[in-house]
Protein backbone atom coordinates (compact mmCIF):
# COMPACT_ATOMS: atom_id res chain seq x y z
CA UNK A 1 0.00 0.00 0.00
CA UNK A 2 1.40 3.12 -0.89
CA UNK A 3 2.30 5.72 1.68
CA UNK A 4 2.81 9.86 2.02
CA UNK A 5 5.74 11.13 3.58
CA UNK A 6 6.48 14.69 4.95
CA UNK A 7 10.11 14.57 6.01
CA UNK A 8 11.44 17.72 7.65
CA UNK A 9 15.24 18.24 7.81
CA UNK A 10 17.08 19.71 11.24
CA UNK A 11 18.92 23.03 11.76
CA UNK A 12 21.11 24.14 9.05
CA UNK A 13 20.23 21.66 6.23
CA UNK A 14 17.77 21.37 4.13
CA UNK A 15 15.44 19.43 1.79
CA UNK A 16 18.81 18.27 0.14
CA UNK A 17 19.50 15.57 2.96
CA UNK A 18 16.43 13.77 2.64
CA UNK A 19 17.37 13.21 -1.33
CA UNK A 20 18.60 9.15 -0.81
CA UNK A 21 16.02 8.22 1.76
CA UNK A 22 13.27 9.73 -0.84
CA UNK A 23 14.69 8.03 -3.85
CA UNK A 24 14.57 4.93 -1.86
CA UNK A 25 10.52 5.44 -0.54
CA UNK A 26 9.76 7.06 -4.47
CA UNK A 27 11.08 3.82 -6.03
CA UNK A 28 9.10 1.42 -3.69
CA UNK A 29 5.86 4.07 -5.12
CA UNK A 30 5.70 6.16 -2.12
CA UNK A 31 4.74 10.09 -2.30
CA UNK A 32 7.50 11.97 -0.58
CA UNK A 33 7.94 15.42 0.45
CA UNK A 34 11.11 17.10 1.83
CA UNK A 35 10.18 20.83 2.15
CA UNK A 36 13.04 22.98 2.66
CA UNK A 37 12.41 25.42 5.13
CA UNK A 38 12.03 29.48 5.21
CA UNK A 39 15.73 30.73 5.11
CA UNK A 40 17.60 27.46 4.33
CA UNK A 41 18.44 25.37 1.90
CA UNK A 42 17.56 26.33 -1.45
CA UNK A 43 15.16 28.96 0.11
CA UNK A 44 18.57 30.44 1.76
CA UNK A 45 17.71 33.76 0.28
CA UNK A 46 14.98 34.29 1.95
CA UNK A 47 16.75 34.57 5.01
CA UNK A 48 15.87 37.58 7.04
CA UNK A 49 15.08 38.65 10.96
CA UNK A 50 11.94 36.99 12.68
CA UNK A 51 11.89 33.59 11.17
CA UNK A 52 11.12 31.24 13.97
CA UNK A 53 9.86 28.35 14.70
CA UNK A 54 5.97 29.37 13.65
CA UNK A 55 7.34 30.38 10.49
CA UNK A 56 8.56 26.63 9.77
CA UNK A 57 5.17 25.60 10.97
CA UNK A 58 3.43 27.15 8.51
CA UNK A 59 6.07 26.24 5.47
CA UNK A 60 4.83 22.14 6.57
CA UNK A 61 1.10 23.05 7.50
CA UNK A 62 1.04 24.73 3.85
CA UNK A 63 2.53 21.89 2.38
CA UNK A 64 0.09 19.44 3.65
CA UNK A 65 -3.29 22.15 3.44
CA UNK A 66 -2.09 22.83 -0.52
CA UNK A 67 -1.23 19.04 -1.25
CA UNK A 68 -4.60 17.98 0.12
CA UNK A 69 -2.29 15.66 2.11
CA UNK A 70 -3.99 12.96 4.65
CA UNK A 71 -2.90 10.00 6.35
CA UNK A 72 0.66 11.25 6.26
CA UNK A 73 3.85 10.19 8.06
CA UNK A 74 5.38 13.21 9.63
CA UNK A 75 8.99 12.86 10.46
CA UNK A 76 11.23 15.36 11.89
CA UNK A 77 14.64 15.41 12.14
CA UNK A 78 16.60 17.22 15.13
CA UNK A 79 15.38 20.53 15.62
CA UNK A 80 12.72 19.51 12.76
CA UNK A 81 11.17 17.88 16.21
CA UNK A 82 10.11 21.25 17.14
CA UNK A 83 8.64 21.66 14.14
CA UNK A 84 6.62 18.72 13.80
CA UNK A 85 5.35 18.70 17.28
CA UNK A 86 3.89 22.51 16.06
CA UNK A 87 2.69 20.92 12.92
CA UNK A 88 0.30 18.41 15.47
CA UNK A 89 -0.91 21.03 16.96
CA UNK A 90 -2.35 22.12 13.65
CA UNK A 91 -3.11 19.47 11.50
CA UNK A 92 -3.26 16.24 13.52
CA UNK A 93 -6.42 14.68 11.38
CA UNK A 94 -4.05 14.49 8.49
CA UNK A 95 -1.31 12.79 10.47
CA UNK A 96 -1.17 9.03 10.55
CA UNK A 97 1.84 8.24 12.03
CA UNK A 98 4.57 10.59 13.73
CA UNK A 99 8.32 10.08 13.50
CA UNK A 100 11.29 12.28 15.95
CA UNK A 101 14.52 10.91 14.72
CA UNK A 102 17.62 11.93 16.65
CA UNK A 103 15.40 15.08 17.26
CA UNK A 104 14.26 17.37 20.27
CA UNK A 105 10.91 16.33 21.95
CA UNK A 106 9.75 19.65 22.97
CA UNK A 107 7.36 20.49 25.94
CA UNK A 108 5.00 23.53 26.06
CA UNK A 109 6.91 26.49 26.66
CA UNK A 110 10.41 24.85 25.64
CA UNK A 111 12.43 26.53 23.30
CA UNK A 112 15.59 25.07 20.93
CA UNK A 113 18.05 27.31 23.20
CA UNK A 114 16.81 25.61 26.41
CA UNK A 115 17.37 21.95 24.97
CA UNK A 116 20.11 22.41 22.79
CA UNK A 117 23.98 21.65 24.02
CA UNK A 118 26.05 24.06 25.43
CA UNK A 119 28.10 24.57 22.11
CA UNK A 120 25.28 25.94 20.22
CA UNK A 121 24.01 27.91 22.85
CA UNK A 122 27.15 29.70 22.45
CA UNK A 123 26.75 29.92 18.72
CA UNK A 124 23.73 31.62 19.51
CA UNK A 125 24.90 34.01 21.84
CA UNK A 126 27.58 34.86 19.65
CA UNK A 127 25.37 35.11 16.67
CA UNK A 128 23.13 37.62 18.74
CA UNK A 129 25.67 39.85 19.74
CA UNK A 130 27.14 40.16 16.64
CA UNK A 131 23.61 41.24 15.19
CA UNK A 132 23.64 38.51 12.42
CA UNK A 133 20.23 37.01 11.48
CA UNK A 134 21.51 33.18 11.68
CA UNK A 135 23.32 30.60 13.87
CA UNK A 136 26.90 29.26 11.47
CA UNK A 137 26.54 25.73 11.21
CA UNK A 138 28.00 23.31 12.74
CA UNK A 139 30.51 21.31 10.56
CA UNK A 140 29.43 18.03 9.78
CA UNK A 141 32.13 16.00 11.63
CA UNK A 142 30.73 16.87 15.09
CA UNK A 143 27.47 15.33 13.68
CA UNK A 144 29.68 12.21 13.02
CA UNK A 145 28.84 12.55 9.41
CA UNK A 146 30.38 9.64 7.79
CA UNK A 147 34.06 10.90 6.16
CA UNK A 148 33.24 10.39 2.58
CA UNK A 149 29.94 12.90 2.75
CA UNK A 150 31.57 15.04 5.22
CA UNK A 151 32.47 17.66 2.28
CA UNK A 152 29.25 17.69 0.37
CA UNK A 153 27.23 18.55 3.91
CA UNK A 154 29.48 21.23 5.04
CA UNK A 155 29.22 22.25 1.43
CA UNK A 156 25.35 22.64 2.03
CA UNK A 157 24.54 23.52 5.57
CA UNK A 158 23.69 27.16 6.17
CA UNK A 159 23.28 29.80 8.87
CA UNK A 160 19.85 28.55 11.25
CA UNK A 161 17.52 32.50 11.64
CA UNK A 162 18.28 32.59 15.44
CA UNK A 163 14.53 32.94 16.09
CA UNK A 164 14.03 29.32 15.52
CA UNK A 165 16.25 29.00 18.75
CA UNK A 166 14.33 31.67 20.76
CA UNK A 167 10.83 31.09 19.74
CA UNK A 168 9.19 29.22 22.89
CA UNK A 169 6.62 26.95 21.53
CA UNK A 170 3.01 26.40 22.51
CA UNK A 171 2.00 23.10 22.91
CA UNK A 172 -1.11 21.62 23.69
CA UNK A 173 -0.32 17.93 23.90
CA UNK A 174 -1.54 17.35 20.59
CA UNK A 175 1.59 15.15 19.78
CA UNK A 176 0.98 12.82 22.61
CA UNK A 177 -2.76 12.39 20.81
CA UNK A 178 -1.64 10.89 17.44
CA UNK A 179 -2.08 7.14 17.44
CA UNK A 180 1.43 6.08 16.04
CA UNK A 181 4.51 7.74 17.78
CA UNK A 182 8.11 6.32 16.87
CA UNK A 183 11.52 7.58 18.14
CA UNK A 184 14.69 6.86 16.42
CA UNK A 185 18.00 7.13 18.47
CA UNK A 186 21.24 7.38 16.61
CA UNK A 187 23.08 5.85 19.76
CA UNK A 188 26.75 7.27 18.53
CA UNK A 189 26.07 11.11 18.86
CA UNK A 190 26.24 11.69 22.07
CA UNK A 191 23.20 14.29 22.85
CA UNK A 192 22.08 14.22 27.06
CA UNK A 193 18.58 15.67 25.55
CA UNK A 194 18.07 13.35 22.58
CA UNK A 195 19.40 10.01 25.57
CA UNK A 196 16.34 12.18 27.60
CA UNK A 197 13.75 12.17 25.01
CA UNK A 198 14.14 8.62 23.99
CA UNK A 199 14.33 7.25 27.80
CA UNK A 200 11.10 9.58 28.49
CA UNK A 201 9.13 7.70 25.38
CA UNK A 202 11.00 3.95 25.86
CA UNK A 203 8.76 4.17 29.07
CA UNK A 204 5.63 5.24 27.94
CA UNK A 205 4.12 2.26 26.09
CA UNK A 206 1.98 4.42 23.14
CA UNK A 207 5.70 4.86 21.79
CA UNK A 208 7.50 2.49 19.16
CA UNK A 209 11.56 2.80 19.83
CA UNK A 210 14.08 2.19 17.11
CA UNK A 211 18.43 2.32 17.87
CA UNK A 212 20.41 2.76 14.89
CA UNK A 213 24.40 3.08 15.09
CA UNK A 214 25.93 5.81 13.47
CA UNK A 215 25.96 9.50 13.24
CA UNK A 216 23.48 12.35 13.82
CA UNK A 217 22.47 12.84 10.20
CA UNK A 218 20.76 9.21 9.84
CA UNK A 219 19.04 9.83 6.20
CA UNK A 220 22.67 10.51 4.67
CA UNK A 221 24.74 8.04 6.28
CA UNK A 222 22.08 5.02 6.77
CA UNK A 223 19.30 5.86 4.44
CA UNK A 224 18.49 2.36 3.55
CA UNK A 225 17.87 1.39 7.75
CA UNK A 226 15.82 4.32 7.64
CA UNK A 227 13.60 3.51 4.79
CA UNK A 228 12.96 0.64 6.37
CA UNK A 229 12.10 2.08 10.02
CA UNK A 230 9.99 4.62 7.95
CA UNK A 231 8.12 1.76 6.08
CA UNK A 232 7.72 -0.19 9.43
CA UNK A 233 6.13 2.78 11.35
CA UNK A 234 3.85 3.65 8.60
Amino acid sequence: MPHTFVLVHGAWHGGWCWRRVADLLERGGHKVFTPTLTGLGERSHLLRAGINVSTHVADVVNVLKWERLAGVVLCGHSYGGLVVSGVAELMAPAIGSIVFLDAFLPENGDSMAALTSDAVREQLKGATERGELGVPPRPAAAFLVNEKDRAWVDAMCVPQPIGTMTEKMALTGARERIAKKSYIRAAAYPNPGFDKAYARVKADGAWRTYEVTGGHDVMVDMPERLTEILLEVA
